[in-house]
């Protein structure tokens, strides 16, 4: 499974969006795993991938306050997300605070996982990445 595309998107009620069903139709069952991600985006996971790269964050040293700042930002914010059969979905508040999400948001695939942006600072990264 590879996650690639840039949706346009708009919640259709506070908190609700719709997932694109060409990403929908790469998860595994109703179900996925959302966290914070980098950039101040969303993560979205398949839950059999999710397992895998969890037991690789657990893997790795706690001695190392990288190591454990890393799983203290990915796993205290990382929820099991629903998906109705129109393929929407709830962001729960503490995500949708810390994403900045508003109206309208991109969802792009990532490769093995997809990231929900504030449409506004999803154009300002490509801006900068472009330069």
């Amino acid at each position: 499974m590879v996650f690639f595309g840039e949706y346009q998107v708009s919640f259709s009620a506070p908190g609700r969006i719709v997932l694109p069903k060409k990403l929908r139709e790469l998860l595994k069952g109703s179900m996925f795993v959302l966290t914070r991600g980098f950039d101040t985006c969303l993560a979205g996971y398949d839950k059999e991938d999710w397992e895998k790269r969890a037991q690789e964050l657990l893997s790795v040293s706690l001695l190392e306050s990288e190591n454990l700042e890393k799983r203290r930002f990915v796993f205290a914010s990382a929820v099991f997300i629903e998906i109705d059969d129109q393929g929407r979905f709830v962001v729960p508040r503490n995500l949708l605070q810390y994403s900045l999400l508003g109206d309208k948001a991109v969802i792009v695939g990532v490769g093995d996982h997809f990231e929900i942006w504030n449409a506004e600072k999803w154009e300002k990264y490509l801006k900068e990445f472009r330069n």
